[in-house]
């Protein structure tokens, strides 16, 4: 055996380190930046740990104390392994879950789709990642909403520019015809989410139409000239996950034309509590369905083949699918209402917090009126002295909307509720009424 060797001993330090990975590395790799979100959540977690209540409500996850997978998940993907289901499934996806995808899209939303349209990977990041690169030329524009979440990342990681389409609470955060008109020069594709995250609100028939009709309208214009055609991405892993009045509908569904300009994006990972089964999709038109194979291939993004099967059975099972969901959406909804009468009562008091009702995800818009305000001697001013006011005197654990994208909007946060419990909700609405009553 030849002698140990120290290979940190011979990496490059300080400035060197600096300059050695500027010039080892593709230039893109400088614009990457990690999640704002998990920084805002180890500083909690901190908190935590050191013996402090805090009310967590950042990151998009779920507590399993809180809310479990299904049974029926839990016990096909023992099954499978007991089966010795454990050799690489096709990349694209099992043939079992590609024909129960299908027939969940026909038997729940109305359209009908051939198996070869649904291409499978490990939860929807590596079916973003592949619409991105098979959509998105160098150079091409990527149109989306701000708030949205992780677009930008994408469009940097495949060299193209983005067209951020400010959207604020007179159109629930979320983009409009109008304000997409006169910007899909040169844009190729369009991101689009529903129920969307960050704010947990949900396009309905009429807002998301005009949209549908705007990228018809574009397209034909596109198809005279002899172009490439502006695709839409819609992701709609939240799209089980409504609440009240609120329904989820696709463009397909709303113009049947959309079918061949619309990818979507899908998962079990928010709809069943799996976020860490990393089992999603993309829907898409057949004639993409040999590239999209290959590059997720390629790049080996493929769900475990255990889950795979277990979420098939799951799939194909509307009657489990109803019976879990009267539990789980009911705890969702419970716990989003119980925030928001909350800051309406605190509104209804004269004080400076406010939210838009519960539409659908784990999500609740917030808002904390506080800036100019004064805390400890100092005047509240930016999201981070908001962040921070509701967590040090609060034990309140919230994500600034500004972390999202969207300008001007100041103490507009996300509440995610999918890992705490009412009384948790409850402690820590006391705490931030006593907190805003205490404010000059």
């Amino acid at each position: 055996m030849s002698e140990p060797v120290d290979c940190r001993a011979l990496f490059p330090t300080g400035d060197d380190a600096e300059a050695w990975r500027l010039a080892s590395l593709n230039p893109m790799s400088s614009g990457l930046k990690g999640s704002s979100i998990l920084k805002i959540a180890y500083e909690i977690r901190a908190m935590q740990d050191a013996g402090n209540s805090v009310c967590n409500l950042t990151v998009g996850d779920f507590s399993p104390a809180q809310f479990s997978v299904p049974v029926e998940l839990r016990e096909g993907v023992d099954a499978a392994f007991a089966e010795g289901q454990t050799n690489y499934p096709p990349s694209f996806g099992t043939p079992e879950l590609r024909a129960a995808v299908v027939s969940m899209y026909e038997r729940d939303l109305g359209l009908t789709y051939g198996v070869d349209s649904v291409i499978v990977g490990s939860g929807a990041r590596p079916p973003i990642y592949a619409t991105f690169s098979l959509v998105v030329q160098a150079g091409d524009k990527v149109m989306f909403c701000a708030p949205s979440w992780n677009n930008p990342h994408y469009v940097h990681i495949n060299g193209a520019e983005a067209v951020k389409v400010h959207c604020g609470p007179e159109t629930d955060f979320l983009p409009t015809r109008e304000l997409l008109e006169g910007k899909l020069d040169g844009v190729s594709l369009i991101c689009l989410n529903s129920p969307l995250n960050p704010t947990g609100t949900v396009f309905d028939a009429d807002q998301l139409g005009g949209i549908c009709d705007l990228v018809l309208e574009e397209n034909a214009r596109r198809e005279a000239r002899g172009d490439r055609p502006l695709m839409v991405m819609y992701d709609q892993v939240y799209w089980m996950l409504t609440y009240g009045d609120a329904k989820h509908v696709t463009p397909p569904g709303l113009r049947p034309e959309m079918a061949k300009y619309t990818i979507f994006v899908d998962a079990i990972s928010k709809s069943f509590a799996a976020t860490g089964l990393r089992v999603g999709w993309a829907v898409i038109p057949e004639p993409f369905a040999l590239p999209f194979r290959a590059l997720m291939g390629h790049i080996g993004a493929w769900a475990p083949k255990p889950e795979q099967l277990a979420t098939a059975k799951l799939l194909n099972d509307p009657e489990a699918i109803t019976r879990y969901h009267g539990t789980m959406k009911q705890g969702l909804e419970d716990r989003l209402r119980a925030l928001h009468d909350g800051l309406q009562a605190m509104k209804a008091k004269g004080l400076p917090a406010d939210s838009i009702a519960p539409q659908g995800a784990i999500y609740l818009t917030g808002r904390f009126d506080i800036a100019g305000r004064n805390w400890n001697g100092k005047v509240i001013a930016t999201d981070e002295d908001v962040r921070s006011f509701l967590l040090e005197e609060a034990g309140f654990g919230i994500v600034p909307l500004a972390v999202f994208g969207p300008k001007d909007v100041v103490g507009w946060v996300r509440l995610s509720v999918g890992a705490v419990g009412l009384d948790d909700i409850a402690e820590g609405l006391a705490r931030i009424e006593a907190a805003l009553e205490k404010l000059d």
